[in-house]
């Protein structure tokens, strides 16, 4: 795909109504990091990875393929898929509901088309990731692996180990970021246990180190992506660190960590629609 600067713009307006609106409908779910990781995923979805919605395969040859490891966040991963083609838009109106196929966390029994691994257990999905891009490399598909994690996933001791693992083993095909947004269900990640120079650490491990200071601006956002590209291949997992913010477009939400995992009721809901206008037409 290949959208344009303004289609992408759109996207993300309307992904960001979406998120709220799923959330409040069945008073459950994380709006926080889902609002803040919205220029990512449309960015990767509309214009930098090679992908086929129409042909979902869950093998994924000859495509490039994205993991959520932080699977919380699915409510922002669902209408991304929804709105790039993979499976109907009014099916979001199902998010959370008993026999949906767009549970809380992304499972992969039901069925939904873009979604390969069930995630959320956190720490997890980095693993997955590498095993994927190793898979391309013994199959001689040239494609990338993509994988998101949440910044206080990176407190599970598993990151660490699939860190040490991509570097030994020149996984160069492979692109993690992670949404660095400085909060987790607990309150600011400084404070539950810092993760010191996320830089240093993973140059330490063996990666190519990429710092987007501005994860909430599209620009930014596919520029750090398109320079993660163009150093793979070369004996190095890459790691983008994005800097974003928690509840990005509805003022309320931003600033705190309060809103990680809680739903708008009636008037908060109206209150954030009212932030965000309708680009693409609502489910």
């Amino acid at each position: 795909m290949n959208w344009s600067k303004e289609e992408l713009v759109s996207l993300c307006g309307q992904t960001r109504r979406d998120i709220v609106r799923m959330v409040h409908a069945v008073a459950s779910g994380h709006p926080g990091g889902s609002l803040g990781c919205v220029e990512f995923l449309a960015a990767l979805y509309g214009k930098v990875m090679t992908h086929h919605p129409e042909k979902f395969s869950m093998d994924g040859a000859n495509e490039d393929l994205f993991f959520l490891s932080n699977g919380h966040i699915s409510p922002v991963f669902y209408s991304i898929l929804a709105r790039t083609g993979y499976f109907p838009v009014a099916e979001l109106n199902t998010f959370r509901k008993l026999n949906s196929r767009l549970q809380g966390h992304p499972t992969t029994h039901e069925g939904l088309p873009g979604v390969r691994v069930a995630s959320g257990s956190l720490g997890q999905g980095m693993s997955v990731a590498i095993g994927a891009a190793l898979s391309k490399k013994l199959n001689g598909d040239t494609c990338l692996v993509y994988s998101l994690h949440g910044d206080g996933e990176l407190q599970e001791g598993q990151i660490w180990e699939a860190a040490m693992y991509a570097s030994a083993n020149k996984v160069d095909n492979y692109i993690a970021t992670v949404d660095y947004n400085g909060r987790q269900i607990d309150g600011d990640v400084e404070n539950v246990l810092s993760l010191g120079n996320l830089r240093s650490k993973f140059e330490a491990f063996g990666w190519t180190v990429i710092e987007n200071a501005h994860g909430n601006d599209l620009d930014a956002v596919i520029s750090s992506l398109e320079t993660a590209k163009s150093l793979t291949g070369k004996g190095k997992p890459v790691m983008i660190l994005m800097k974003t913010e928690m509840g990005m477009g509805v003022d309320y939400m931003m600033g705190t960590h309060k809103w990680h995992g809680s739903a708008p009721n009636d008037e908060q809901l109206e209150k954030a629609l009212a932030q965000l206008p309708v680009t693409l037409g609502d489910y």
